[in-house]
């Protein structure tokens, strides 16, 4: 077979992600084949560049493509000394002094995203960083005006066809003056890349009219995958010592992590609007740690048992089992939206914070140790207790939020404010009878001269701070200081990594990093992968901003067929899907005409 190098450049190149997929094209016409190689790419991050020379296999290059009056708009200040405007040797330089046939890019999208007020994207700032795109394109058909690019595909967010309307028909009548067809369509790039998440895409894909005279069509559809495909194949989400960092779970608010857990999975923050709150409590759930093996040990549903001894209670080992058996949810998306594994991601972008949209997913594997120093569950107000042994010690106690007069009996066992007055005293004045205990404010142990004696017996709790006593054989939770206040239920606004078992029995939890990447195509999920730098944000950014390098691959081999047919002299290729860019009959007939798409 005759076999063809197709040279393929980027502008505003990210870390490489498209240029990669360009890479793993093969396409093929008859006895013709193609393979790709990249010739650079140019982007201002220098941790994308870095990025870019270990993802695309070439190195990138740093620069900056605003021209000086953009440079001012979006940074409110002159350039720093040194600092001057791009110029088409720039481009001649990034791409090693060879002309690419095709150039791909991605430029910067905030503008025209829906994240972003429509008031903000018409100010000065946004609108120079709109224009970059039109400086790009200007650039590269100046540089190569004599031999011009046969291909280039520009993609963005679909939302620019509106807010960009005015800046795609500049661009659209510059690529027309260096005479090429230009056609605009939409697409989803997991339907282009068979990927695990929904991604829909604005793509201009302008064909020089001479030089390629056959039609470009459409790359194939392919159906979208559950992201369990993807996840399911992953180390559990924190075992960074199998995957490396970027697999670590990101640090939430706690309130985060309670929203989370009450969402049901397939849905989103509407589901909190199901739950009862009273005084601002839950009224119908509690929020407890999670049980450890041994002491009142709990087993795993599908665990077996240890050896049954002649005293199997809860508390002398792990005698009881967690039965938590799941139930199915809706399917919605939103904030604080929580996916079932077998459901498919939307699109991955560059924000991580759970209440920003669907990018929880409610994992229902926890196999072997505990993964994380905070694990709790959720369990029903309304739901059986755990079995009722003669040990009543920690962990046979439950926290009721009812109002002290709501239900028959509220005064047994209540504790009287220490402000307070008593109630009558009566013949049965004891704890079980009424009121009569006290919450006392002193000190227990700041004894001075005359005091009474104060003892450390029964039901005594040890400060999380304190030093424990003597270990004895005989420590019960009734006979001395053998309780350990414990203060580690989370503030609400305290960051931190946990697991909350929720009700269908899932894990909900926020996507990690290595998943983003996976759900992008950017890496197998067997691998590990790294990108520049330490920060979880700014890897999600940059993995948010890519192309799926599998849909980018889909796009370059269908681009690669129809360089092959101009290539081999052939004009004509059947197919069944739509052409993508269609030149009018008087193009085909007189050379070197400029047509309109």
């Amino acid at each position: 077979m005759a076999e063809f190098e197709i040279l393929h450049g980027a502008l505003f190149a990210g870390i490489g992600a498209g240029s990669k997929g360009f890479n793993d094209a093969r396409p093929d016409i008859g006895t013709a084949r193609g393979r790709f190689r990249c010739l650079g790419g140019i982007d201002v991050d220098p941790a994308a560049v870095a990025d870019f020379g270990r993802i695309a296999g070439v190195p990138g290059t740093l620069l900056d493509l605003f021209d000086r009056d953009q440079y001012r708009a979006f940074h409110g200040c002159e350039p720093p000394a040194g600092w001057r405007e791009a110029t088409t040797t720039d481009i001649h330089r990034a791409f090693g002094g060879e002309r690419p046939h095709i150039v791909f890019l991605s430029a910067p999208c905030k503008g025209f995203s829906g994240l972003m007020a429509e008031s903000k994207s018409r100010t000065d700032k946004y609108v120079a960083l709109n224009r970059l795109t039109e400086r790009g394109v200007m650039l590269c058909l100046e540089a190569y005006k004599d031999d011009p690019v046969e291909l280039f595909v520009f993609e963005n967010v679909p939302r620019i066809m509106t807010r960009g309307r005015h800046l795609l028909d500049r661009i659209t009548a510059l690529f027309r003056a260096y005479g090429y067809h230009v056609a605009e369509t939409t697409h989803d790039c997991g339907e282009l890349g068979n990927l695990a998440q929904s991604r829909k895409r604005f793509l201009m894909v302008s064909r020089h009219a001479e030089k390629v005279p056959p039609f470009l069509y459409e790359p194939v559809k392919r159906p979208l995958r559950a992201v369990g495909d993807v996840l399911g194949r992953m180390p559990l989400a924190g075992d960074v010592e199998r995957a490396g960092p970027m697999h670590r779970v990101p640090a939430l608010q706690w309130k985060t992590w309670v929203r989370l857990a009450f969402v049901e999975a397939g849905s989103d923050w509407r589901s909190l609007n199901r739950l009862a709150i009273e005084d601002g409590m839950l009224r119908d759930y509690l929020i407890v740690p999670e049980r450890r093996g041994g002491f009142l040990g709990v087993r795993r549903w599908e665990d077996p048992s240890g050896t049954v001894a002649g005293e199997s209670l809860p508390s002398n080992g792990a005698f009881s089992v967690a039965d938590m058996r799941p139930a199915a949810g809706a399917a919605q998306y939103q904030q604080f939206g929580v996916m079932r594994m077998a459901d498919t991601a939307g699109a991955v972008i560059g924000v991580k914070s759970p209440g920003q949209g669907t990018f929880s997913i409610a994992d229902p594997r926890h196999g072997g140790p505990a993964k994380h120093n905070n694990e709790f569950r959720i369990v029903p107000w309304a739901g059986a207790a755990g079995a009722v042994t003669s040990a009543h010690g920690t962990g046979q106690c439950v926290q009721d939020i009812r109002a002290a007069g709501g239900f028959e009996g509220a005064g047994k066992y209540r504790v009287t404010g220490y402000g307070e007055p008593a109630g009558t005293v009566i013949a049965r004045s004891d704890t079980g009878q009424g009121a009569y205990a006290v919450a006392d404010p002193r000190p227990a142990n700041q004894r001075q001269a005359g005091d009474a004696y104060v003892t450390n017996g029964h039901y005594g709790v040890v400060p999380w701070n304190g030093t424990s006593g003597a270990v004895s054989a005989a420590a019960g939770h009734d006979n001395g200081r053998w309780s350990v206040a414990d203060p580690r239920l989370p503030g609400e606004r305290e960051n931190l990594v946990c697991r909350i078992t929720s009700l269908d029995g899932t894990w909900h939890r926020p996507f990690t990093t290595l998943e983003l990447a996976a759900l992008q195509s950017l890496v197998d999920p067997e691998e590990k992968f790294e990108l520049d730098g330490l920060s979880d944000q700014a890897w999600r950014e940059r993995i948010g901003n890519a192309v799926p390098p599998a849909a980018a691959r889909a796009i370059a081999e269908e681009m690669g067929r129809t360089l092959l047919l101009a290539w081999t002299g052939q004009t004509f290729a059947l197919s069944s899907m739509p052409i993508w860019v269609r030149d009018v009959a008087v193009a085909m007939s007189l050379p070197g005409e400029v047509a309109h798409a």
